[in-house]
Order: C-alpha cells, then sequence, then structure tokens
C-alpha cells in the first residue's frame, strides 16, 4: 500500500496526481483492516460518520466525478431523500464488497486519466447550487478528488482510533504484515 509518494518518481503530472490519490485511498482502507462490518459501521462519535459509510462515500464519489469528466452520468444518483445512504451500508452491502467495487472505481479513474489526450481538457460541472455554472479540467477532478479523500482519509483516522485506539501508523505496520 501507498504510504508516501515521491512525485517526481512517478515520471509525469499523471502519474504524481494518481500516486497521491492512491496514498489516500490507502489511508482509507487501512482504517477498516481488520474490523468486522458492525465494527466498521459504528459511530463512535456524536457525528454521523462511520468507516463502513466513508469507504462507500469516496468510492461513489470518485465513480461519480469521473464518469460526469467522461460526460456520462454517475452510476449512483442521491437526492435529499436518499442521500444518508451515501454513508452507510444496505441491505445486501458488506465492507468488502465496498472496497472491492473501490478498487473497479480506482482502475476506472487511473485508466481514464492515462486516456484523456490532455489534463487541460474540460467538463461542465454538474448544476447545483454550490457550484457556479462552468467547466472545469481534468486536473481539476484530480486535485478534487484527491483533496475529498484525504478529507475523508483524516475522518478515518479519528474514527479508528475512537474505535480501538490503533493510529495510522499502526495501520500501515499492519497492512505490511
Amino acid at each position: 500500500m501507498v504510504t508516501h509518494v515521491r512525485p517526481e518518481a512517478q515520471g509525469d503530472e499523471r502519474g504524481a496526481l494518481l500516486s497521491f490519490l492512491d496514498e489516500q485511498r490507502g489511508g482509507i482502507r487501512r482504517a477498516v483492516l481488520g474490523l468486522t462490518d458492525e465494527q466498521a459501521s459504528s459511530r463512535p462519535s456524536a457525528s454521523e460518520l462511520s468507516l463502513a459509510g466513508l469507504v462507500k462515500h469516496v468510492a461513489e464519489t470518485e465513480q461519480g466525478w469521473v464518469a460526469r469528466a467522461k460526460g456520462e452520468e454517475p452510476a449512483v444518483h442521491r437526492d435529499q431523500s436518499n442521500w444518508p445512504e451515501c454513508f452507510a451500508l444496505i441491505e445486501g452491502e458488506t465492507v468488502a464488497s465496498q472496497l472491492e467495487y473501490w478498487e473497479k472505481v480506482a482502475a476506472e479513474t487511473e485508466a481514464f486519466a492515462r486516456s484523456v489526450p490532455s489534463l487541460d481538457d474540460t467538463f461542465p460541472l454538474p448544476k447545483a447550487p454550490w457550484f457556479p455554472e462552468e467547466s472545469v479540467s481534468v486536473r481539476w477532478v484530480l486535485l478534487h478528488l484527491i483533496r475529498e479523500t484525504a478529507r475523508h482519509a483524516g475522518h478515518a483516522d479519528i474514527i479508528r482510533e475512537s474505535l480501538d485506539g490503533k493510529t495510522a501508523f499502526e495501520l500501515v505496520a499492519l497492512a505490511e504484515n
């Protein structure tokens, strides 16, 4: 698992961006190591966030942004009525199934990022009150995914430590053994 990225070793900007994204994915993946679905779904604070929910959310979010960049519809549509399902496992879902889905999404993200002629290629932001009516680049979407995944990796660190005291450093060691 990637735990530290040396951008100069990645060969190019695309490789560096994808490596930074994978580094942040690794933080979330490690946060669920050794946990049952029940443990990963628990909410040890006043927050509604759980580790299982974070895994599901980042996978769906990454898929959605890459689909938009490709000019496609996201696989999952969320509105006010089903938004909470984005952050919780529902019937038939497991942490393992969400991690497996996320692996497929990550492979699609890499293939897309490597296939576009230029990171400057653009696509329109989705219509939402919080987005301006403008287009953004493939570079922007990769940076956005890094930012969002890193934010949630930080949440995952806190949740995991609240569950059983394991820190990110301990989880890196656990993942390597």
